[in-house]
């Protein structure tokens, strides 16, 4: 296992250090020959000739009985380096420990726990790594916990071996802390639902644990609550310094690859996110600090076709891969033996698994707005919930994360109702749902007559009182909704309503939306020029036609795959801060998902308009200016898809 081995190498390279240095008792004196002797073997195993270190350290416990232990231990962690322990085993068990000073003692520990483990002797390596009252110095750390975490797993402890992996996982950094986390998911997926969602129900909020069992419950299938995202500062904070350039968190690689299908199904979707990436790059030119060069590969929307496009970036020097687009090339890319180079995957795969070392996923997910709404709803007194959706796809997965979010802030979900995929009438969904009516129905019957939709003469409805702190949320398209909302009326339900942002089709039309008027819905704040320092988007819209309509939301989101190249590095070691961005707020969890905070907006005589005007930051970050050749953003791209037209569930979004 590369994780043991990485243990390994720490701990045996501190230990070889430590000879080198001649560390040993200070009541020890040793003539020049024998530190002399002992340099040499030490230099051996530095340089990989393990077994010829070994046999040295033996020949020096020959010769100096007093530090033969001492020798005899060097002589066995030289074998255990080169993977060889059995070779040690006789050595191994002429050491007295009562010999030993300093960390050696636990050293000798270790190495019976790990030949121990080797052994199938689960319990006698568990009691040695369990030990009260030792102080474990912090290069030996890792390595004794995962011991530990093998030696518990061995004996059937499947929590407390992904507990100790979770305690683990601060002192790894790259492949060996994503193989790590791998782990000890595993681990809590072993362990099945029930007893998960049991220990999750018992723990406090804030426990480690509860992200990671969280995690395991997602790779089952079950839909959990979603902690929102802690923004407390945003990126790319001038440096001090007079003429200031270089903002705090920047880090950029020489060349950027960005992998979208070019043609096909999906191009429609790949246009307005490639002229969003370089609409931002292009834009970024408030500082000197260095861009990365931009080349774009064709993925071709297939595995094989995303598999060679990752293949020819890093053959052409790529320092970071923004892309592939749809969920089964981002799947086939995150699962080669090998990523030599990291990956921004614009969207998540299917198989759930955590993302590869030094890997970020990040898609609009409906989850997110889902779950999203639920707080929003919570925030504003409401804790009790009507469901009603469409059949799609997107609107099932944020009907599920905004049941499982709203009964973890404490909301009580009262019924659910899915739309017919055809017709005209919802009486059958409203009247099932027995939603309390309005207690002066008389007010609500001139807009619902203006309604052009029909609507049946009554619905049955439940007792006005009902209706204290409760709502009705929905996700589905704007025709959808335009029928729903005015047999709401007609039926004398005048509960508040919430939505997705599947409800807006990302443009004014008054006439049309003003059946929509009341509802309040989360969407992207580049959509209302909601978010300072990014360009203005009716500009923008002007000069591109991918950014306009429902395609401005995924120009948005190409926006935002630029915002972040710098600041990758950045959001994975500094938790809380974030990327203020035109898809929401862009933040990254320990996991490497990259997490949107979204806006709310409503609409007001048929015109959509956020609630709280633009967010208010103490700075905006900005990417560096055009220092170097830039391809231009595409002038001729076809206009994005309509909102009203299903998409592929397997891309970034669900419109």
């Amino acid at each position: 296992m590369r994780l043991q081995r990485l243990i390994r190498a720490i701990a045996i390279g501190l230990v070889f250090s430590l000879a080198l240095t001649a560390c040993v008792p200070a009541n020890v004196q040793r003539s020049p020959e024998e530190i002399s002797a002992a340099r040499g073997a030490a230099v051996l195993a530095q340089q990989g000739h393990f077994d010829q270190a070994a046999q040295a350290y033996l020949g020096l416990a020959g010769q100096y009985r007093d530090q033969a232990d001492h020798y005899r231990l060097l002589a066995v962690e030289a074998w255990r380096q080169d993977g060889q322990l059995e070779r040690g085993a006789g050595t191994l068990a002429t050491i007295n420990r009562k010999q030993l000073v300093g960390d050696e003692p636990l050293r000798l520990d270790l190495l019976r726990a790990e030949q121990a483990l080797d052994q199938h002797d689960a319990s006698t390596a568990l009691r040695l790594t369990t030990q009260p009252n030792v102080t474990v110095p912090k290069p030996l750390q890792a390595r004794l916990l995962e011991l530990r975490a093998r030696a518990m797993v061995a004996t059937g402890d499947l929590w407390g071996g992904a507990r100790t992996r979770v305690q683990m996982d601060s002192l790894l950094s790259g492949f060996d802390q994503a193989q790590n986390r791998r782990q000890a998911v595993g681990l809590l997926v072993k362990l099945g639902v029930a007893p998960l969602k049991q220990r999750a129900s018992a723990m406090r909020a804030g426990d480690r644990m509860l992200p990671w069992i969280n995690e395991a419950l997602s790779q089952l299938g079950v839909t959990v609550a979603q902690a929102q995202p802690d923004l407390q500062q945003p990126v790319g904070t001038l440096l001090p310094g007079a003429n200031a350039t270089v903002r705090e968190g920047y880090k950029s690689p020489a060349q950027v690859a960005l992998l979208l299908p070019a043609d096909g199904n999906f191009a429609a979707a790949s246009t307005p996110i490639r002229e969003g990436f370089f609409a931002a790059y292009l834009d970024a030119g408030r500082n000197h600090a260095p861009r990365p060069t931009v080349r774009v590969y064709d993925s071709k929307g297939t595995a094989e076709g995303a598999i060679a496009a990752y293949q020819q970036a890093v053959s052409d020097g790529a320092g970071l891969v923004v892309g592939p687009l749809t969920r089964g090339e981002v799947a086939a890319v995150l699962g080669q033996p090998q990523l030599p180079v990291p990956v921004l995957a614009l969207n998540h795969p299917d198989n759930h698994q955590l993302p590869a070392a030094n890997t970020d996923e990040f898609g609009l997910l409906p989850e997110t707005e889902g779950a999203q709404a639920a707080d929003h709803m919570v925030e504003r007194g409401i804790r009790k919930a009507y469901v009603i959706i469409s059949g799609d796809d997107f609107a099932q997965r944020a009907a599920n994360a905004f049941k499982a979010e709203l009964v973890a802030r404490g909301g009580d979900v009262l019924g659910s109702a899915s739309l017919p995929a055809t017709g005209t009438s919802y009486a059958a969904p409203i009247g099932a749902l027995h939603m309390p009516s309005a207690s002066t129905p008389a007010a609500l019957a001139a807009p619902a007559a203006a309604s052009s939709a029909a609507a049946p003469a009554a619905i049955p409805v439940a007792d006005a009182g009902a209706a204290a702190d409760s709502g009705i949320f929905i996700s589905m398209r704007p025709v959808e909704a335009r029928l729903l909302l005015p047999q709401l009326r007609v039926a004398r339900i005048d509960l508040p309503v919430f939505a997705t942002s599947h409800v807006y089709e990302g443009s004014d039309n008054a006439s049309a939306n003003s059946d929509l008027d009341g509802v309040e819905f989360c969407d992207a704040p580049w959509l209302f020029d909601a978010q300072p320092g990014l360009p203005r988007r009716d500009d923008i819209a002007a000069l591109l036609p991918a950014a306009r309509g429902g395609g401005a939301r995924l120009f948005a989101f190409g926006m935002d795959a630029w915002s972040l190249v710098p600041y990758l590095d950045w959001l994975r070691s500094h938790p809380g801060s974030y990327v203020p961005g035109a898809s929401g707020q862009l933040t990254a969890d320990r996991f490497g998902h990259v997490r949107r905070a979204l806006i709310w907006a409503k609409f007001q005589n048929g015109l959509a308009r956020p609630l709280s005007g633009s967010l208010q930051l103490q700075d905006v970050p900005s990417a560096a200016p055009p220092d170097i050749g830039a391809p231009a953003p595409a002038s001729s791209a076809p206009a994005a898809p309509g909102s009203n037209k299903p998409a592929d569930t397997s891309l970034p979004v669900g419109h």
